[in-house]
């Protein structure tokens, strides 16, 4: 699986973003789909993650309620909406093939390139 992560930008505090993640392959659709990000100065950390058919969605802490993460059609989304400056960072797309939750770097075997979001005024 190739992944191919792209969306991100410069963006004032509150707003919003949507980040995308292409994969190719045909299957899609047996992989874990997550986002993690890493801050300047900071480790990468996970963001979100969604299961294989796109029921089951699970979040940080720290993003939850504010992000949302879906999948359709061989692409993965992050919507992030309330944004403040300390979501920013480089975010990336990753796909695991674990069948449950994936909440580790170490569970994820496949790793877009990352998109930088900036939440500045």
């Amino acid at each position: 699986v190739q992944l191919q992560a792209s969306g991100g930008g410069l963006v004032q505090p509150g707003g919003s973003l949507r980040l995308s993640c292409a994969a190719s392959g045909r299957t899609f659709s047996t992989y874990v789909m997550g986002w993690f990000r890493r801050a300047p100065g900071k480790e990468r950390e996970f963001v979100a993650g969604i299961s294989r058919v796109g029921i089951s969605t699970y979040y940080a802490d720290s993003v939850k309620g504010r992000f949302t993460i879906s999948r359709d059609n061989g692409k993965v989304y992050l919507q992030m909406n309330s944004l403040k400056p300390e979501d920013t960072a480089v975010y990336f797309c990753a796909a695991s093939p674990l069948g449950g939750l994936a909440y580790r770097e170490i569970d994820y075997e496949y790793w877009g390139q990352g998109t930088l979001v900036t939440v500045s005024s």
